[in-house]
C-alpha cells in the first residue's frame, strides 16, 4: 500500500534492528522502500539489502556534504547502475546549509568540488536514462542552473528524477516541476511550523508527488525526535491526505503509483 521512496536501511541504528523494522513495516502496510546510497563506500551494504529483500531496491550515488571518500567517476556510477535492483543515482546535489560552520569558513566559490560531482551524478543518470535522487539545501538556485546547464531541462530524453525531502519554497517547486521533477514529502510536513510545506503539498500535481521517511532522520510527529524507520511513512501520507481533502488510501495508491512511474524496474506489492 505504502511506499517509502527514501531511507537509509543500511545505517547502524537501522539495520542492527532490520527484523523488527520489517515487521513493523507489514502492520503499517508499507510494502516497498527505495535504499538509498551516500557514498561508494556503503554502496555494497544498501545494494545487498535490496538483493536480499524482494519488497526493497537500491541507488548509487555520493552525497553532496560527504568529504574525504571515494569520488565517483561517470563510469563508477554507470556500472553500479547496470546492476540488479539499482533503479536510481543519487542522492546527489548540493548542500550550502551552515558552511561557515560546517565547512571551515569557506565560502560558495570554495565548493566546486560539490557542484562537480553533481554535474558526474547527472552525467551519469543521462547516460543510463535512471532517475536523480536530488539531495538541495540552501543551494537550490545552483542546483535547478546546473540540471539546466547538464541539459536536465524537461526536454525530451532527460533523466529526470525527484527532489527528495523537499524543504524550499514554492517558487523552486514550481521549478523543479517545470524541469519534470517529482517532489517527495517527508515527516517535516508534519511539523508545526512547517505549513509553506504543506502548502506545497497541497500545490504538486497529484501525478507528480512521493512520500518518504528519510529515516532514520525526521521522524514525523507523533515520534519526532525519535529514530525514523519506513514504518512511519504512513503519517507523512496523513498529512499530506489532510491537506488536500483526500483519502489516506487515495495518498497511499497514487504516491505509489509515482514511484512505480519514475524508478522504472520496480515492482508493485500489495
Amino acid at each position: 500500500m505504502f511506499t517509502d521512496s527514501h531511507c537509509h536501511l543500511n545505517f547502524p541504528e537501522l539495520q542492527s534492528r532490520l527484523p523488527e523494522i520489517r515487521e513493523a513495516m507489514a502492520a503499517a502496510r508499507v510494502t516497498r522502500a527505495l535504499c538509498i546510497c551516500t557514498t561508494m563506500e556503503e554502496f555494497g551494504d544498501v545494494h545487498q539489502l535490496a538483493l536480499d529483500h524482494d519488497n526493497f531496491w537500491a541507488t548509487v550515488g555520493v552525497h553532496p556534504d560527504t568529504e574525504h571518500m571515494t569520488e565517483p567517476s561517470v563510469a563508477d556510477l554507470v556500472e553500479r547502475a547496470a546492476l540488479a535492483r539499482v533503479v536510481a543515482i543519487g542522492e546527489t546535489g548540493l548542500d550550502y546549509y551552515g558552511m561557515e560552520d560546517r565547512k571551515g569558513g569557506r565560502t560558495i566559490a570554495d565548493l566546486e568540488w560539490q557542484r562537480e560531482r553533481f554535474r558526474v551524478h547527472i552525467r551519469a543518470a543521462r547516460q543510463t536514462q535512471k532517475p536523480l535522487v536530488i539531495h538541495t539545501r540552501s543551494a537550490s538556485d545552483d542546483t535547478l542552473a546546473i540540471l539546466r546547464e547538464e541539459g536536465e531541462d524537461g526536454s525530451a530524453g532527460q533523466a529526470g528524477g525527484v527532489f527528495h525531502c523537499f524543504t524550499e519554497t514554492m517558487e523552486v517547486a514550481r521549478a523543479a516541476l517545470d524541469l519534470g521533477y517529482y517532489i517527495s514529502m517527508s515527516g517535516i510536513v508534519t511539523f508545526k511550523n512547517a505549513q509553506h510545506l504543506r502548502d506545497v503539498a497541497a500545490f504538486v500535481p497529484a501525478d507528480r508527488l512521493l512520500i518518504e521517511t528519510d529515516s532514520p532522520y525526521l521522524a514525523p510527529v507523533p515520534y519526532r525526535g525519535k529514530t525514523n524507520n519506513p514504518s512511519y511513512v504512513p503519517y507523512v501520507a496523513q498529512q499530506i491526505a489532510q491537506v488536500r481533502g483526500m483519502s489516506v488510501e487515495d495518498v497511499a495508491a497514487l504516491t505509489s503509483a509515482n514511484f512505480d512511474q519514475l524508478f522504472k524496474g520496480v515492482v508493485a506489492c500489495d
